[in-house]
């Protein structure tokens, strides 16, 4: 079983409440916005980490994180983007492959937003767990935890922080 920590959009943000999570989870994933590098070695520090780069992000942080990251976690297959879309209208970058080979699990930032919604027509589950950071016009800075355990997805958690 791996407990999961996911975050997206802290456009530079890191504080010690998101630090006293990713310290209680086997991996941390980064759906991009990233902002500074230094939020990744902040979070490396004490947890593994996975992470794609997004759209604000330099080359620094380009060359470190891909735009796609597709892995296995136990037995769930995982794809995360950063601009990815949501059920029904995925972006285009990435439509044709996820209706082509669609994953367990697929995970995306972007429109600082959280969503969790369960793909029928793809049998996938599709998370976007909001903005952890302060910039943006979100009015509740949101990140996500939850289990795999072989092939399922467990405990759910959603974690708010007010602005």
């Amino acid at each position: 079983m791996k407990k999961i920590l996911l975050i997206s959009d802290t456009h530079s943000y890191i504080d010690e409440r998101i630090i006293h999570y990713a310290k209680n989870v086997d991996q941390v994933w980064h759906a991009g916005d990233i902002g500074d590098i230094n939020v990744m070695d902040s979070l490396k520090e004490v947890s593994n980490v996975k992470a794609v780069h997004g759209n604000i992000d330099n080359n620094i942080i380009r060359k470190e994180y891909s735009e796609n990251l597709r892995f296995k976690c136990e037995e769930v297959d995982v794809w995360i983007t950063h601009i990815g879309g949501y059920p029904g209208r995925y972006s285009k970058k990435i439509k044709n492959i996820i209706n082509d080979n669609p994953p367990d699990l697929f995970v995306c930032g972007h429109s600082h937003i959280l969503k969790v919604i369960n793909d029928k027509k793809l049998n996938l589950l599709h998370i976007n767990p909001g903005a952890i950071g302060k910039q943006g016009f979100h009015k509740v800075r949101t990140m996500v935890r939850f289990e795999i355990s072989k092939k399922e997805i467990n405990n759910l958690e959603i974690i708010e922080f007010k602005k």
